[in-house]
């Protein structure tokens, strides 16, 4: 019952929405899109067919802003597409990594981006990307600039790639490192959870790949501000089989040491989980972004259905992955399994799960994901908590379809 209303949701979708898993190539859409400002500020609105993943990082000499995505068409835009006073030229094409495409933004000023969002209409599939640019010193934009790790720096020229999609037994991982931009999460001791996560995240992702049965993507690889539905729009749009999103968060009373994982629930289960969910939300709310979801009562219905399916293969995994940290020797949390109102776990077409590594209102958490050793451990733990979940949702998957 559940598997048929789930098709007949997505025959319910609008085609072009609805097409977007099958990999056809995004193109810009001339018309919506726009790089406009001065100074000030300065704002990249690029229009696309569908929605894909991307990434936003800056270089240095000359100072430049590049835009990765998964991949586009840009041959539509037009000439003049540049009308920012502070962007001396716009580049765009084939990145050097296989799969992804490239835009690039040489500036005349030091700016970096404050903001990176994209916005999906649920009618059309059409998405917006947003990137923000804020001035900042010479010295800010240099100590920041910098390409992700294994991410090359060579623009190809403008050609259509093939669209590079994962064989048929790699599972596809989204990493969601937390905060970012100008949410830079707990703070301690000059440490931020922003930077501590992306930098886990990157490893992880290395980790993760190096098993040859994980593809992995992340939804962001730079200090930038990605808004919860952008984050399960990028999820979405990658194709996820599993959601991890990747916190050290802090609490303002009581103690709380050691790894947790959550799941998604209407109702937290503790005050303290409630509260932690609260303060996920609350740049978003800052930024204006409604994080309330649709009033349509069709939508919110089918949408609670397909949760039916996916939230017992949520908590198979969080309980796997609580497992093997425990067997790992890592200190775990009290209470290692929580359940909250987390916006970035309401997507209802794949598992996901919060993981809080550790805490930064505990020095020794943080002391742990400063150590390498420390970190090689626990994220050779989430590695093998995914492929043992996998094995076995597999397993469970084949029993449930006799």
């Amino acid at each position: 019952m559940i598997r048929a209303v789930l098709i007949i949701f997505l025959l319910w979708l609008p085609l072009s929405a609805a097409a977007q898993g099958f990999g056809a190539l995004a193109r810009a859409l001339p018309g919506e899109s726009s790089l406009t400002g001065n100074a000030r500020g300065t704002e990249l609105e690029l229009a696309l067919s569908q929605a894909v993943p991307f990434r936003v990082f800056t270089l240095d000499d000359p100072m430049r802003v590049v835009i990765d995505f998964r991949e586009v068409d840009f041959s539509a835009l037009p000439e003049g597409f540049n009308r920012a006073e502070t962007v001396e030229a716009v580049a765009y094409g084939g990145a050097s990594t296989p799969g992804w495409s490239r835009m690039v933004l040489t500036l005349s000023v030091p700016m970096l981006p404050e903001i990176a969002a994209m916005q999906t209409d649920e009618e059309t599939g059409e998405a917006v990307v947003t990137v923000a640019l804020e001035p900042v010193e010479a010295d800010a934009f240099a100590e920041a600039a910098g390409a992700p790790p294994g991410v090359g720096g060579r623009l190809l020229p403008v050609v259509a790639q093939a669209v590079v999609q994962p064989e048929d037994d790699t599972l596809l991982v989204v990493l969601d490192p937390g905060h970012g931009g100008v949410d830079p999460g707990a703070v301690r001791n000059g440490h931020t959870e922003a930077d501590l996560m992306v930098a886990f995240a990157r490893e992880l992702r290395d980790i993760m790949r190096r098993t040859g049965q994980i593809e992995v993507v992340l939804t962001r690889d730079a200090d930038v501000f990605v808004p919860l539905p952008t984050r399960v729009t990028i999820a979405r749009a990658a194709g996820a089989d599993l959601f991890i999103s990747l916190h050290a968060d802090a609490i303002a009373e009581g103690r709380a040491q050691g790894a947790t994982v959550y799941t998604l629930a209407d109702e937290a289960s503790d005050a303290a989980t409630e509260a932690l969910a609260e303060q996920h939300d609350r740049a978003d709310l800052l930024q204006g972004i409604d994080l309330a979801g649709s009033d349509d009562e069709v939508v919110s219905v089918l949408l609670d259905l397909a949760r039916i399916e996916n939230a017992p293969r949520s908590r198979a995994f969080a309980d796997i992955l609580v497992q093997a940290i425990e067997t790992t020797g890592l200190d775990l949390h009290a209470h290692p399994r929580g359940e909250g109102a987390f916006s970035v776990l309401k997507a209802a077409d794949f598992p996901a799960v919060l993981l809080e590594v550790g805490f930064l209102s505990e020095g020794g958490d943080l002391d742990d994901i400063l150590d390498p050793d420390w970190r090689a451990r626990m994220q050779a733990a989430i590695t093998g908590a995914v492929i043992a979940w996998a094995q076995a949702d597999a397993a469970a998957d084949a029993l449930r379809r006799q």
